[in-house]
Order: structure tokens, then C-alpha cells, then sequence
């Protein structure tokens, strides 16, 4: 009988756990760069249903977060205009890594060090299980969607 590969807990799995949140764990080989498309291609996902979490700011360097699907992009434009913004960015590498507490590649939307806002993508809550990072890179968990809406009204 294989052994079951044993995986650290994270910040975002402690959070999940806390919160009695049931995930799946899928540990896959980390490609710099590879992002969303790289995971589902490796784990055998659908990159629909791969969701990225990304650090963004607006024009005031107030830190936001941002869950999108794999394989689509955010319009920064259409995004600012809903959340009453001038502007949303991307933050660079080392401020996300400072807002989160997690490196680039590995952000989890669970368990950030400063609490922040969560915007999803409405057709994510339609899908009927996900994978989202786990807190590190080359570590996904998966959860049903609604968790996310659930838990950002629980931040920390």
C-alpha cells in the first residue's frame, strides 16, 4: 500500500481547519511561472475550475484580493468601476508577499496576514468544487466554492 505523501500545514489549511472547512489536498510540481494552467494540465484539472488568487491594490495602495479562474483574465478597468475604484493594479511580487504573508505562487486567500477584500468572479460560485491555493506553491486544496464567500466575511 503507497504512503500518502505528508504535507505541512500552511496558514491557509490551518484557517480551513479552524473553521471546519473539508478540502482535498493536491501537492503537484511547482513551475515558476507555470500558474494556473500549469496545475490543472499536471493535476489533471479542468483550468476553469483552477482558481488564482491575486494581489491587487487600488489607486489608493489599499491591498484587495481577487480570485479568478485559471484560464481568464481580470479586466483591472471593469474591476475599478465595480468596487468604486479609480484604478486597480497588480501589486508587484514583494508588496503581495507583504500583504498576504504568503510568496507569489503560493497565495491563499485563507489565513492572510492583513485582512482584505475578497472579490470572485461570479460564474466561480456556479462550479461545484474548485482548487485554490493552499498557502504554499505547488499546493492546491479543494473546496466548494462557497467557502470562499463564507470565510471572507471570517477573516482571521
Amino acid at each position: 500500500m503507497a504512503r500518502k505523501e505528508h504535507i505541512s500545514e500552511t496558514p491557509a489549511t490551518a484557517f480551513l481547519k479552524a473553521n471546519k472547512v473539508a478540502f482535498t489536498e493536491h501537492p503537484y510540481e511547482y513551475l515558476e511561472h507555470g500558474g494556473a494552467q500549469h496545475s490543472a494540465q499536471v493535476l489533471g484539472f479542468d483550468p476553469f475550475t483552477v482558481v488564482k488568487t491575486l494581489v491587487m491594490e487600488d489607486e489608493k495602495a489599499r491591498p484587495l484580493i481577487v480570485l479568478m479562474h485559471g484560464n481568464r483574465k481580470v479586466s483591472t478597468k471593469n474591476l475599478a468601476r465595480q468596487i468604486g475604484a479609480k484604478s486597480v493594479e497588480p501589486c508587484k511580487p514583494e508588496v503581495a508577499n507583504r500583504h498576504s504573508g504568503y510568496l507569489v505562487g503560493g497565495t491563499s486567500p485563507f489565513g492572510t496576514r492583513k485582512p482584505m477584500p475578497v472579490y470572485i468572479e461570479q460564474t466561480i460560485l456556479s462550479l461545484p468544487r474548485i482548487a485554490i491555493n493552499g498557502g504554499r506553491r505547488g499546493y492546491l486544496v479543494g473546496i466548494e466554492p462557497r467557502v470562499c464567500v463564507e470565510l471572507s466575511m471570517r477573516r482571521r
